[in-house]
Formats: C-alpha cells, sequence, structure tokens
C-alpha cells in the first residue's frame, strides 16, 4: 500500500527540484542581461533570481532533514526542521532579495546610469517568465490536489499547509511572475522615455514585493515552529479515528499538534469501555496509542483517562 505521506513529501520535493533548476538557469541568464543593458529593472530581477535559487537548496535541506526518523535524541521526530530551513529562506529571500532590488533601486534614482540593448533584456524577460511558468505550474498543482483535500480555497491552503517548501515555491514564483511584469513595464518605460526613473522604480517595486512575500513566509514558519494546532478537518477526523477504535467509548478532550509536514502529535483524554483493572486499562491506552500511531500522519499518540463528568466530544457532521 502506497503511503501517501511520502508520496506527498516526493511531489514536495520535484517541486523544489524543478524551482531550483528554472531559477538558476533564470538566474544566469539575468545576471548576463543586467550586465550587457545596465538596467535596475534586470539587476533586481537578477538578485531575486539567486535569492530564490539559494532558497531552494535551502528548502531540499529542509525537505530531506524533516523526514529523519525520530531517535533517542529526538523522539517526537525532525519534522519542525523543514520549519527552520524555511525560515532560513525566508530571511535571505527578505535580506537578499528585497533589500537588495530596494537598495539598488534606490542607488540608480540618485546615480541614474544608461541602459542598453533593450532586446536583450526583453529576450531574457521572455524566457524567464515561461520557465517561471513551468516552475509555478508544478506548485500550483500541488496546491491545488492538497487544497480540494483539505477543502480550503486555494490561497488558504497555500497560506496554511503545513508543508512550508510548497508554501515557499508557490509563493516565490507567484512573485517572480509578477516581478517579471514589474520589470518589464520599468525596462519598457525607460526605452520610450529615455529616463532611468521608471527602471529604478521597477527595481524598488520588485524589492518591497519580496519583502512582503518574505514576512509572509517568516510569519507563517514563526507560527509552526512555536506550535500551530491541526486544521478542524484535521481534528475532526482524529476524534472519528479515536472513536472508531473498539476499545473507546468516548472522548473528552483532544489536542492536535503539527510537528512537521502532514505530521501530527495527538493528545487526548478517553473513556475505555467497560470497567477493567488498572493493569488492563495501562494496555488497552497503549494499544490505542499504537493503532493511532499507525497512521502515517500521527507522529505521536499520548491517551488518558478522563475525568469523571467531562462533556464527550461529538465529531462535527459531514
Amino acid at each position: 500500500m502506497t503511503d501517501p505521506g511520502a508520496t506527498a513529501n516526493q511531489e514536495s520535493t520535484l517541486t523544489v527540484v524543478l524551482a531550483f533548476g528554472a531559477n538558476l538557469a533564470i538566474a544566469v541568464a539575468k545576471s548576463v542581461a543586467a550586465a550587457l543593458t545596465g538596467s535596475a529593472s534586470m539587476v533586481a530581477e537578477a538578485t531575486h533570481s539567486w535569492a530564490d535559487t539559494g532558497n531552494e537548496v535551502l528548502l531540499l535541506i529542509a525537505n530531506r532533514r524533516s523526514q529523519h526518523a525520530a531517535d533517542r535524541a529526538h523522539p517526537l521526530g525532525y519534522g519542525r526542521e523543514a520549519y527552520v530551513w524555511s525560515m532560513f529562506a525566508a530571511l535571505g529571500l527578505f535580506a537578499l532579495g528585497a533589500g537588495v532590488s530596494i537598495t539598488h533601486g534606490i542607488q540608480e534614482l540618485f546615480n541614474p546610469e544608461p541602459a542598453t540593448d533593450y532586446g536583450i533584456a526583453y529576450a531574457v524577460l521572455a524566457i524567464s517568465f515561461v520557465l517561471e511558468a513551468i516552475s509555478f505550474r508544478q506548485a500550483f498543482r500541488q496546491v491545488r490536489s492538497e487544497a480540494k483535500s483539505a477543502e480550503r480555497d486555494l490561497l488558504e491552503h497555500a497560506l496554511k499547509t503545513s508543508d512550508p517548501t510548497v508554501r515557499a515555491v508557490f509563493a516565490e514564483d507567484a512573485a517572480a511572475l509578477i516581478g517579471l511584469v514589474i520589470a518589464f513595464v520599468g525596462v519598457l518605460l525607460h526605452q520610450v522615455t529615455g529616463s532611468p526613473v521608471p527602471d529604478a522604480i521597477g527595481s524598488i517595486l520588485v524589492g518591497i514585493l519580496l519583502g512582503v512575500i518574505a514576512v509572509v513566509l517568516i510569519d507563517r514558519n514563526r507560527r509552526f515552529l512555536v506550535g500551530e494546532e491541526a486544521s478542524p478537518l484535521l481534528r475532526n477526523a482524529g476524534l472519528r479515528t479515536l472513536l472508531d477504535l473498539p476499545e473507546i467509548d468516548r472522548v473528552t478532550m483532544l489536542r492536535m499538534e503539527y510537528l512537521g509536514p502532514r505530521q501530527v502529535y495527538l493528545v487526548g483524554a478517553v473513556d475505555l469501555v467497560g470497567d477493567d483493572a488498572e493493569h488492563t486499562v495501562a494496555e488497552l491506552l497503549d494499544r490505542c496509542e499504537n493503532a493511532l500511531e499507525r497512521s502515517p500522519h500521527i507522529r505521536k499518540a499520548v491517551l488518558s483517562l478522563s475525568t469523571p463528568g467531562d462533556p464527550a466530544l461529538v465529531p462535527a457532521n459531514g
């Protein structure tokens, strides 16, 4: 039987690898175009692509390290490594991508340099747009598929997914496509008007766009590192799974927190069927925990007995 968690992780890795290849080719092409044309927008775009290329390396590390099996030093696994390395990538996007683009744009406003060979810039922007669109299509398809399963809108899922690598590639590729349009307008206005101001402003706008994306990604990774409660849909599924166990009569408390991409830590309080002796109760709880942990999405389950009089939790309909 195919492990859905492993399949999703493989798809995430494919998404990042495709984005890395596209961004590396684009970064080289933009750098050559920036050197030949002297366009501020092209410099910003080249910086953007090099930042994205470095980020994909960090995201690949995030994917790989988060899948390491639990050991004695880390009994809950290494899932949160994904958020740590994705945080590094987002910080790099903010410092390198946004910072350099805005700084260069401001410098161009005060110390403009003439731009030439506009045809090269247009050709590189067009090729870059095609490559970025191919990369974005892969990220878009994965987010759309997962959003449908999670019963969310596409943008809502892109923000709330527990997989930071998919969110980062989706956001960065979307920002890249928008940035390419901004750069095209900046170069075009530079050529038409003869003034470097629109080009410099284009560089600043690309930097602001990257800064906004980076701040959003940093905040999402921060939330998952601190501890993010599982989605209502996933929590409801966990409650149903508990109630389907023959040993459990009712559930009075349930907490599910993300430990990594598609991995949760489940803590619950339950009433067991019957009135068994203490040693039997311990065995029953252990059996239930083992049954829960066979799910590819539950990294660790801890169950205790409910306090008498606690109200029972009822699964939502649907």
